[in-house]
């Protein structure tokens, strides 16, 4: 006979007793976490403990992401009993027939059409009050803490830290930087935040309601170049115009990589009576100042091994990363390690890539440390690009799908192979090909031609231009 229970407390756990053989290993495994109980006992009973926190990428011990786990016990039968929703104060739990789900903290009276609308409500009709001398922080929609905003608040946070920084996150498995208060979505607290702060930075859509306060400001940094036609460039679609312009109108201050993204972003979101900053991408200062040392051994990943990233983009027609890569045989045949980056919209419905010498690296907070990491990129028609190229290192454009992508879901701004600074292939076998016999000679003069267009401002100093310029707008004061 099996009991179980979820236990509170700084360490909230799922708790396993029974009597007879003990087990030989409990666990909780799910797409993007995995923790493993600890088992005391050797006479009648034993006792199985199992931690619903776990530390990831030498970061600080977190509750496990939001998330549905499996509850796997070798050698000994799953618990028969279930255990409805349980608050542990950094999240809550439920058990159900060895399936355990994993949510955000949220007030049960919250967490619900009725609970949400009327928080709304309350933000959207409370009477003006000063606003806060903070800043509202959210990158892909909560899903982690990086891009852009992270690192316009750790400029902050250099030249004014006397500002709050409140950051959103879908859980508390987020991590938000020292000195700055996690909001969770959709709880009193972020409403609070989200209409009491004196500025937003924000690098996608408000989706939710927003009503803009006197003197609050939003700054849209968006999260990349474009490659791939975006909103009002898809095609005639009169819901997407209407939700396109609702959006755009909430944006104060647009922030572009370069001239060319300034041009498309603002006929795209039709953002032309309002500033856009060219200021290059803060998130990419640390490609020239930093040198990846600190992710390789944080990754476990030798300073004299090769790196390959593989960073493809998303598809409109399915939800986790797509499948057309063998990771662990280009590992092998290439003689590197792989890490493997979903982009954000991969990341909640997706899994964890597994094989030797493949790290699934989707999970970890911030790309521009993991491109400072890697010796060569191989993407598809990824932002990214724009990114890594600040690098000069080599880059690869894996298409296999390009007609369907371009045909069916997303036509492009230009054409790639004209442009790209390096081999565009379709097969893994050309993949491995073109890796094995790359020249770097061979696309000099047309990757220089790229990085004069695209990186001409990502010099390492993009976080001090922008910062600078919100205080002197005043968005917030020292």
């Amino acid at each position: 006979m099996t009991e179980v229970r979820f236990e509170a407390g700084e360490a909230p756990a799922l708790v396993l007793t029974g009597t007879g053989a003990r087990p030989r290993a409990v666990e909780l495994i799910g797409a993007r976490a995995r923790t493993v109980a600890r088992i005391t006992g050797r006479g009648k009973t034993w006792r199985a403990k199992v931690p619903l926190q776990a530390a990831r990428w030498g970061g600080p011990i977190l509750p496990l992401p939001s998330g549905d786990y499996e509850l796997r016990v070798d050698g000994g039968e799953l618990p028969a009993a279930s255990v409805p929703i349980t608050m542990l104060g950094t999240l809550r739990a439920s058990l159900d027939d060895g399936r355990v789900s994993v949510g955000a903290p949220l007030d049960p009276a919250y967490d619900s059409w009725e609970g949400q609308a009327a928080l709304e409500r309350r933000y959207a009709t409370r009477p003006n009050a000063q606003l806060e001398n903070a800043v509202f922080f959210e990158s892909f929609y909560g899903r982690n803490v990086s891009d852009n905003p992270r690192a316009i608040d750790a400029e902050l946070v250099r030249r004014a830290p006397g500002v709050t920084r409140y950051w959103s996150v879908v859980d508390l498995s987020v991590a938000v930087p020292d000195g700055s208060v996690a909001v969770v979505e959709g709880s009193p607290e972020w409403w609070r935040a989200r209409g009491a702060a004196r500025l937003l930075v924000v690098n996608d859509w408000l989706r939710r309601r927003f009503e803009r306060r006197g003197g609050q400001r939003v700054l849209q940094t968006w999260h990349g170049t474009p490659l791939k036609r975006l909103a009002l460039h898809r095609g005639f679609d009169p819901r997407r115009i209407i939700a396109v312009l609702r959006e755009s109108r909430r944006w104060d201050v647009l922030l572009a990589q370069n001239p060319y993204s300034a041009r498309i972003l603002r006929a795209a979101y039709a953002f032309t009576r309002r500033p856009v900053w060219v200021e290059g991408y803060p998130r990419n200062d640390v490609l020239v100042t930093g040198d990846g040392g600190a992710t390789r051994r944080t990754l476990g990943i030798a300073d004299d091994e090769r790196v390959l990233l593989y960073a493809p983009t998303w598809r409109d027609d399915r939800e986790e990363i797509v499948d057309f890569l063998d990771a662990e045989k280009l590992a092998r045949d290439s003689g590197a390690v792989v890490l493997v980056r979903g982009h954000s919209r991969t990341l909640l419905p997706g899994k964890d890539t597994a094989g030797s010498r493949v790290i699934d690296v989707t999970a970890f907070a911030d790309t521009a440390h993991l491109m400072a990491a890697s010796d060569a990129l191989i993407t598809d028609y990824s932002s990214i690009m724009f990114d890594f190229s600040v690098t000069r290192r080599p880059m690869f454009f894996f298409t296999p799908d390009i007609a369907h992508y371009q045909g069916r879901l997303r036509d492009f701004y230009f054409d790639l192979a004209d442009r790209a600074p390096g081999p565009l292939v379709s097969t893994q076998k050309e993949l491995t090909r073109a890796i094995a016999r790359h020249d770097p000679t061979a696309w000099a003069e047309r990757y220089e031609q790229w990085r004069a267009v695209f990186n001409a401002r990502d010099d390492g100093h993009a976080a001090e231009r922008v910062v600078a310029r919100i205080l002197d707008q005043g968005f917030v004061t020292r």
